[in-house]
């Protein structure tokens, strides 16, 4: 029974892995988070997420549409006209995130009792 559940904890933890491999990092949930309401262009996301540099952006921009979490729409005109948006696979990361949240401010609360 214990090798079982092992197993059960590996497999767990390796798909948490996943998960942060592909969300993890300071800018990729703030990415995210910006294109859950709405499509964006690159300078709504830039001027959004306050610190965050051209060179990082692009890459974190790229690595999660990459990974299939948003779709980047070049519209053929000058200049060009780039749109960001969430695809249905981040769609998906939604409940995730709310979730990620509200964990976040109930451990705030509690940290907060403890000062």
């Amino acid at each position: 029974m214990q090798a079982n559940a092992e197993q059960h904890h590996d497999r767990l933890t390796c798909e948490v892995e996943s998960t942060l491999k592909v969300i993890g990092g300071r800018w990729k949930v703030l990415i995210i988070r910006e294109l859950m309401t709405d499509i964006k262009r690159f300078g709504e996301l830039q001027r959004a997420l306050s610190g965050i540099t051209q060179k990082m952006l692009t890459q974190q921009l790229r690595e999660l549409e990459d990974d299939g979490i948003i779709h980047r729409e070049v519209y053929p005109q000058i200049p060009p006209k780039v749109e960001y948006s969430l695809t249905p696979l981040g769609e998906t990361l939604k409940p995730l995130l709310y979730a990620m949240h509200e964990w976040g401010v109930q451990y705030s609360k509690i940290s907060n009792q403890s000062d």
